[in-house]
């Protein structure tokens, strides 16, 4: 029993990391009013509101963060559980969990706009929405870059267009400085630690591991398949990484890096490099990740110290 429980927890995290499916064209998208506001968002659709939103939900707690981050959460009526941050959040109405919406809830709020998780939520739930003529703005940020513009896009369908600009200058600008800072830094040989039981970690597509390049972190995994695959720790030892880390369970639960110095042949076990990071800075694809990479290059500057 624990055993599947585990699995389905592995499950279930492997979703939220960004592996699945991104749903195809879910009904077409409204028709672009003559004054009205049009984006396209990251299932490629143009979506257009005749006026900027004032009743948004938003499905997954990613999603949450970006609206707020974009200057809309004034505007966010109701969100999925686990939407913690800002505090703010904590108090929205719940509309059920990302892969298993409470649609009766979410109706009863009357949105203008839903912004949908596209690698996450159950799509035909997202269809029925669709179908009932609500405007549906899937949202699929991978890396720096598309979280940037996601704020930019979110911001002018909620009317803070202007707010959404900046947050998303202010992000490209800090990931400019710390491009420029470890640009000529020497390259690490970094594990990174999803899940446990079974083991698993991201491939080079995942922002992840694009945040730990930036900082000259080497992915032994990078071309592995799916994004979120599951490896043995044979692969591992094999592979011998100078560093490995981790984010756990929760924001203070390091127990899976005490796994590893059963093996102290590892390098990264020989000299110390096993190294834990808050899993909602790195975890969730929105502007506080700029913070988890902070934390991850000062990981990888104390691997390169102990040399």
């Amino acid at each position: 029993m624990t055993a599947k429980r585990d699995t389905l927890r592995a499950t279930v995290l492997a979703v939220w990391l960004g592996l699945g499916m991104v749903p195809g064209v879910v009904g077409a998208a409204h028709a672009q009013p003559a004054d009205g506001i049009c984006v396209t968002d990251d299932a490629e659709r143009e979506v257009c509101l005749g006026a900027p939103a004032t009743r948004i939900v938003a499905l997954s707690p990613g999603v949450t963060e970006l609206l707020f981050a974009a200057g809309a959460g004034e505007r966010v009526v109701g969100a999925v559980s686990f939407s913690d941050y800002p505090a703010a959040a904590e108090d929205l109405p719940r509309v059920g969990s990302y892969d298993r919406l409470d649609l009766e809830a979410l109706l009863a709020l009357a949105p203008d706009l839903i912004v949908a998780w596209a690698g996450g939520n159950p799509r035909e739930q997202v269809e029925r929405l669709a179908a009932l003529g609500l405007p549906v703005y899937f949202s699929d940020a991978g890396d720096f870059a598309a979280i940037a513009t996601s704020l930019e896009r979110l911001g002018a369908l909620a009317g803070s267009e202007a707010h959404g600009r900046a947050a998303a200058d202010r992000l490209r600008g800090e990931v400019a400085e710390l491009r420029s800072r470890y640009a000529d830094a020497v390259p690490v040989s970094v594990f990174y630690q999803v899940w446990d039981e079974p083991l698993m970690t991201v491939n080079g597509d995942h922002w992840i591991s694009r945040a730990l390049s930036l900082c000259g972190g080497e992915n032994p995994f990078a071309d592995e398949s799916p994004l979120v695959p599951r490896i043995g720790r044979e692969a591992v030892l094999a592979r011998d990484p100078e560093a490995i880390i981790t984010g756990g369970m929760g924001k203070a639960d390091s127990s899976w890096l005490d796994a590893w110095r059963d093996f102290p042949e590892l390098t990264a076990v020989r000299r110390d490099n096993l190294f834990f990071v808050d899993p909602d800075l790195v975890q969730r694809a929105t502007p506080r990740l700029v913070e988890g990479t902070r934390a991850l290059c000062a990981h990888l500057e104390t691997a390169r110290e102990r040399r």
